[in-house]
């Protein structure tokens, strides 16, 4: 929610109508949200929560209105509690300013009208507090009404206590998935006003239903910046367009035949891998190089139980939350609920299908090139009359190759193992923007081509959690950057990097050893040309000759098939372009380190919230590159057989 002041111009005259329109809106979502189809699998669907700053006007309106309705209040404040108090009160001399920043009463009773509204309105609040900042602000505060007549006083004061409250105006976008703007639709020229305010959340892509203060009945609905420049009066089917809207923000969106969120509630959560689906694995085990562990190793992976509260109660970014001072220990609760939980859960689903949907097809090529190889191979071994064993043998793998591509295809193991792994990596690295209560904003997350369930879900398992009951410090900060932020980004850095460095000796390996296999088909083939050559010119007798002619035939196949089996292998892994994309990552994130250490070194006095959340989201942003171009890699390779 955001608005203009009761003192705005213009504003005053039309409160009744303004709230009236507000209560219509609010009407018209709450039977949105009522009328939502009940949905199979559907994970935590966030409870309804008004976002607000608190300021007199607008934002107590609307705060009313919510708590009336059963709405969560929660308030992301630009500066701590008491600083907010006394900011909004509008003091209009230094003793009231002093007299509200120690806790006292404002002498002049406007002031301290404002005063006490604001204190009742956010003791009803789950308030969260940047106020990392305060002491700065107190003393330009102090030093604008100590020398009222010194204009570059108040404008550093007014410019300061605009970039603290467009921080806090982001947060409430990110927070937010609709925005309500009452604005006289004048200018969003004003850093951290009503207007621009509203024209950020366009460009995040979050919708906004802006009230114009002069014509409050014609409320609109605008998608998208242009949606500013469009200067046409509201539409008469606005009602069902926010009903849609609604729709849309809560149900998760699917082609015609596809289960949706349903997946999730046919999942089945195992223990561990199974030992019948590692190939893929092992192939990266054979191939990757250099390693400590044995390539032959036992590849049976346990994964962690979505439950239990001991494992997650040590796991590095859980604890690092939990070291945070203030509100770490409840935060960390909340996300263990939430976030980490469910994120287990998913990962164990889709690292199983994983191994079913990559292992399944690195089988069906080496059976392919066995069941070629089987079918020759009685040529110097047996007569023909003797064959139909061999062609038994290719049946069998022929069949079990069909086998593994029909279910395949109709468990979807394509299909499950991607939408899974997507909404695993979302919550994967959900902690660090939460701890900073950011968010992605609604209209930056991507869409799957036939599904957005793990959008969806991911989304709403983030926002159950929410902005938590906090007031922001230096320390605070302190221990966001080098506790949870740093320790992640190097994490996922070396990981990267270990990646890059397996996946490019795998395909270099898998190249050579195709080659190596297509030399000896080369080979094979010219030895035997050679041998009757030789046999023809008398230097060799021929009858050795002719009784090899069926075991060089089988050669002759047998190499080049499994060179082309092998470079199959290496076309279906993509394990050069996988390297690629790893490294880039990897960079990326050695880059935001190199930008967190050089934080890590000013004082605690210098660090400020604006550039710790700019550096979180620049790591979201790096993961969620990431995760599209890995879709975009695997998007189009379905379970088939492999011809």
């Amino acid at each position: 929610m955001t608005g203009h002041r009761f003192s705005h111009p213009g504003f005053e005259n039309h409160v009744g109508r303004i709230a009236a329109t507000l209560d219509t809106i609010f009407d018209l979502i709450d039977q949105g949200v009522r009328d939502l189809p009940p949905q199979s699998g559907a994970g935590p669907i966030a409870t309804a929560r008004l976002h607000s700053m608190l300021a007199d006007g607008t934002d107590v309106i609307a705060a009313e209105m919510a708590l009336v309705r059963g709405y969560e209040l929660v308030a992301p404040l630009p500066f701590g509690r008491r600083l907010n108090k006394t900011i909004n009160a509008l003091p209009q001399n230094a003793a009231d300013v002093r007299a509200l920043l120690a806790g006292d009463e404002a002498q002049d009773p406007e002031t301290q009208g404002h005063a006490g509204a604001i204190r009742a309105i956010s003791d009803r609040a789950r308030l969260f507090c940047l106020a990392d900042q305060d002491a700065a602000i107190v003393d330009l505060l102090l030093a604008k009404f100590d020398d009222p007549d010194d204009s570059a006083k108040a404008q550093l004061l007014a410019a300061e206590v605009s970039r603290r409250v467009a921080l806090a105006g982001r947060i409430l976008i990110e927070q937010s998935d609709i925005l309500i703007g009452v604005w006289d639709g004048v200018s969003t020229a004003h850093i951290g006003g009503t207007g621009h305010t509203i024209a950020t959340a366009l460009q995040y892509g979050t919708p906004v239903i802006w009230i114009d203060t002069r014509t409050p009945e014609q409320w609109r609905v605008l998608i998208g910046p242009e949606a500013l420049l469009d200067d046409r009066t509201a539409s008469g089917d606005r009602e069902a367009e926010l009903q849609h809207l609604v729709h849309g923000l809560l149900v998760a969106d699917s082609k015609a035949g596809h289960p949706g969120l349903a997946t999730l509630f046919h999942e089945r959560w195992r223990p561990r891998s199974s030992r019948f689906a590692h190939m893929y694995r092992r192939v990266e085990a054979l191939f990757g190089g250099r390693s400590e562990q044995p390539r032959l190793r036992g590849l049976t992976e346990h994964y962690s139980l979505p439950d239990d509260m001991d494992a997650m109660a040590a796991d590095p970014m859980l604890a690092a939350v939990r070291d945070l001072p203030d509100a770490g220990a409840s935060m960390a609760i909340a996300i263990m609920e939430q976030v980490t939980r469910r994120f287990r859960w998913l990962d164990g689903i889709s690292s199983r299908l994983s191994d079913a949907y990559r292992g399944g097809m690195i089988v069906s090529f080496i059976l392919s090139s066995l069941a070629i190889v089987g079918g020759t191979a009685y040529l110097p071994l047996v007569p023909p009359a003797e064959k139909w064993g061999f062609a038994l043998f290719e049946l069998v793998l022929l069949c079990i190759i069909l086998a593994i591509t029909f279910f395949g295809q109709r468990k979807r193991w394509h299909g499950r193992w991607f939408e899974t792994r997507r909404a695993a990596e979302y919550l994967r690295h959900g902690a660090i923007l939460l701890a900073l209560g950011g968010a992605r904003a609604t209209g930056r997350w991507p869409k799957g081509t036939e599904t957005d369930w793990p959008e969806f879900y991911a989304r709403q398992t983030l926002r159950s959690v929410g902005l938590p009951q906090a007031s922001i410090s230096q320390a605070y900060l302190r221990g966001v950057l080098e506790g949870l932020l740093d320790h992640h980004v190097v994490a996922q850095r070396d990981y990267h990097f270990d990646k890059a460095r397996r996946l490019t000796n795998v395909h270099h390996n898998l190249d050579h050893l195709s080659e190596r296999l297509f030399q000896c088909a080369v080979a094979s083939v010219a030895l035997y040309l050679l041998l009757v050559a030789a046999g023809e010119l008398g230097f060799v007798p021929m009858e050795p000759v002719t009784h090899l002619a069926k075991l060089f035939t089988v050669l002759g196949v047998l190499f080049p098939t499994f060179g082309a089996g092998i470079a199959g292998i290496r076309y279906f892994g993509d394990f050069e372009r996988f390297a690629s994309i790893s490294e880039v990552t990897g960079e990326k994130l050695e880059a935001i380190h190199a930008r967190i250490q050089r934080l890590a070194r000013v004082p605690d006095a210098a660090l400020d919230y604006g550039s710790i959340s700019e550096l979180a989201h620049a790591a979201d942003e790096v993961v969620f590159a990431e995760i599209e171009n890995w879709q975009a890699v695997f998007g189009s390779k379905q379970v088939t057989v492999p011809v």
